[in-house]
């Protein structure tokens, strides 16, 4: 078994065991409303928004992003579950804004180990095989971050299956002070009509 493995089973005995009622917790999330936001380790949203379990949805994608997948689980979110608002939170000093489409497919084609960053860029250390599947994945990556926001925020409000009804809210999470910067275009884009 590995250390990573046993210390997660222990911390969920130890969860497990002063899980008191949360049993009873209702499928629909108390507050109504979701976060999708990036899965960076540094972002704890259950903290920076004020959330018990129960409150929210969060929605965890490398970067935040509006891709496919994360628009079905907004609408799933909404539809099914009841959720009224949402917010699109992007972060600061984001992986996302370091390499390119380019850049990750020519590394998956050389190599499927995992690749370093130095003053040069980014480049393989391990060996092959690769595989050009990466060809076929719009990694969403961006350059710049209040934009990636508002393009998210847009694509969303744009989306068909997407009521008009719900307001959605653009931020930028600070890693540095913690704070929530809101990013007007994005939720002036995502105002509910």
């Amino acid at each position: 078994m590995s250390q990573i493995l046993a210390e997660v089973l222990s911390a969920n005995r130890a969860y497990a065991e002063n899980f008191g009622d949360k049993g009873k917790l209702t499928i629909p999330p108390a507050r109504h409303f979701t976060i999708l936001t990036c899965m960076d380790a540094r972002l704890d949203p259950a903290q920076y928004a004020g959330l018990a379990e129960g409150d929210a949805h969060i929605i965890r994608n490398a970067g935040g992003r509006a891709s496919d997948d994360a628009i079905r689980s907004l609408v799933i979110s909404y539809k099914l579950l009841g959720t009224r608002e949402w917010f699109v939170i992007h972060h600061t000093d984001c992986g996302m804004a370091l390499f390119t489409d380019d850049i990750i497919r020519t590394l998956l084609a050389n190599s499927l180990k995992t690749a370093v960053i130095d003053e040069q860029g980014w480049r393989d250390v391990g060996e092959g095989p690769g595989s050009t599947e990466a060809e076929y994945i719009d990694w969403l990556t961006f350059k710049d971050l209040s934009r990636s926001v508002y393009d998210d925020v847009k694509r969303i409000r744009r989306h068909p299956l997407v009521p008009r009804e719900i307001p959605i809210y653009g931020y930028i999470y600070d890693v540095k002070t913690g704070k929530l910067l809101e990013v007007p275009e994005a939720t002036e884009v995502g105002k509910a009509s």
